[in-house]
């Protein structure tokens, strides 16, 4: 584990402040949950909790049903990574960070349609060759945890796509 240089005190209630420089190089946003366990004994580890990671399994099948139906890549990302990929290209988005504007677009809690390359990317990657890109957020009790996106080489999509990754995310949902 390595060392930050930051001492923080616990007050009377239990609390400990993250300082800022953390909370921003990590992306933790006022409200996002934490978890918190003990490692080797005497080690408290705070660690950005995900609902979308705890389905994994289930989205990884569930992408590659859906890219196998469509023909097309299907990714199921939290407001942070890719969790999981299927279809052309998936080597390209899995376990990739998604970037700031990306997160920014899908708390519109709206599923979009775009041609081209459209919002979707990944930190360090040049998306190339897109003919167009769906967006569904994936809402749970209210709250934006991540986005199912769809993704073409072949061809723009059209309203029956956008209803069938809404769907799909609407179901993701409910499973987190």
């Amino acid at each position: 584990m390595r060392t930050t240089g930051i001492v923080r005190r616990i007050d009377e209630l239990g609390r400990v402040v993250i300082p800022k420089e953390i909370r921003r190089t990590m992306r933790l946003r006022d409200g996002e949950e934490l978890e918190i366990f003990l490692e080797n004994q005497n080690e408290l580890v705070f660690k950005k909790y995900s609902p979308v990671k705890t389905i994994k399994s289930f989205s990884d099948e569930y992408c590659g049903i859906l890219s196998e139906t469509t023909g097309n890549t299907v990714i199921v990302c939290d407001k942070d990574t890719v969790v999981a990929a299927a279809g052309e290209k998936k080597s390209v988005y899995a376990g990739k960070a998604v970037t700031p504007l990306f997160e920014r677009e899908i708390d519109v809690r709206r599923a979009l349609i775009f041609s081209g390359s459209g919002i979707f990317s990944v930190a360090g990657e040049k998306i190339e060759d897109v003919k167009g890109q769906i967006v569904a957020p994936i809402l749970s009790r209210g709250d934006v945890l991540g986005a199912v996106v769809m993704i073409s080489y072949k061809s723009e999509f059209d309203e029956s796509d956008l209803k069938l990754c809404t769907a799909a995310a609407a179901f993701l949902g409910c499973q987190a």
